[in-house]
């Protein structure tokens, strides 16, 4: 590879940094071109080619991969996740999520909240309770 392509991969993955940072903003493909420093067009054809999907693609499923978290929580209803994770439209949200998880949202968390109330609720307890020992432990990444 040579220098140029280096720094273009570099530009390509700073906006895909943004965009797994930044999902819930509102995000363009020219605000991520602009990180890029890229044009719009190229910069589209360029993350197309370089991660195998559109920008848009790659975002929506980074929203939809944050929508299953939310839901799976129970805490919110279907609109505020949508909100929560930078849709605008709920109907384009529903549809997005049906097409990339192969349920509804509410069948989602429907199946999801079932799934956890079969369990014991002493697993449910720990499983569900924030801890930063896990991280510490966790094997480093290679």
């Amino acid at each position: 590879m040579d220098a140029a392509t280096l720094a273009e991969l570099a530009a390509l993955r700073r906006a895909r940094d943004r965009m797994d940072r930044d999902y819930a903003e509102p995000l363009d493909v020219s605000a991520l071109a602009r990180v890029a420093h890229l044009s719009p067009a190229h910069f589209a054809r360029r993350f197309r080619a370089a991660y195998g999907e559109t920008p848009y693609s790659y975002l929506m499923t980074r929203r939809i991969e944050r929508a299953q978290e939310l839901l799976r929580r129970g805490e919110l209803s279907i609109t505020d996740v949508c909100v929560a994770v930078g849709c605008t439209s709920l109907g384009s949200f529903s549809s997005r999520f049906t097409e990339i998880v192969g349920l509804t949202p509410s069948a989602y968390r429907a199946r999801a909240l079932s799934a956890i109330q079969q369990l014991p609720p002493k697993t449910v307890m720990v499983g569900m309770r924030p801890s930063r020992i896990r991280e510490a432990s966790a094997p480093p990444r290679a």
